[in-house]
C-alpha cells in the first residue's frame, strides 16, 4: 500500500521482478480514511501474509502516522501492518539529489525484499 508517486517506483520494480504475486493498493484520500474500502480490497488477497505501507517521506512525515494509528483497528484478521520508508528525521529532504536517489533505489528494494526471486 502506499500512497502517491511511489506507486510508479513499485510498479517498475514489481515489473522488473516479475513478481506478479505482489499487489500494489494506492491510497489516495486520508481523510476521512476509507477504511472499509481498504480492508474489504485487502480481503480479496486472502492468502496474503505481508501488508505494508511503502511512503518516500520519513517514517515521521508523510501518511504512516495517520495510516498506523487508524488502520490496524480495521485489519482484523491477525495479519501485522509494517512500514518501508527512510529514516524519521527533523528534514523532510536529504538536500542531496545523489543521497535521494540512493535513498529511493533502497526503498524500493526494501519493499520487494523477502520475495523468492
Amino acid at each position: 500500500m502506499c500512497s502517491g508517486k511511489v506507486v510508479y517506483d513499485l510498479a517498475a520494480e514489481r515489473d522488473k521482478r516479475r513478481a506478479h504475486e505482489v499487489a500494489l493498493l494506492r491510497v489516495e484520500q486520508m481523510y476521512p480514511l476509507p477504511a472499509g474500502e481498504i480492508t474489504d480490497v485487502l480481503g480479496s488477497f486472502s492468502n496474503a501474509t505481508d501488508i505494508v505501507w511503502v511512503q518516500e517521506e520519513p517514517a515521521n512525515m508523510g501518511c504512516w502516522p495517520f495510516i498506523a494509528l487508524h488502520l490496524p483497528d480495521e485489519i482484523s484478521d491477525g495479519r501485522q501492518l509494517r512500514r518501508i520508508s527512510r529514516d524519521a528525521t527533523p528534514s523532510p529532504a536529504t538536500g542531496s539529489h545523489s543521497v535521494h536517489e540512493r535513498e529511493q533505489e533502497e526503498l524500493v528494494t526494501d519493499a520487494f525484499s523477502g520475495l523468492n526471486d
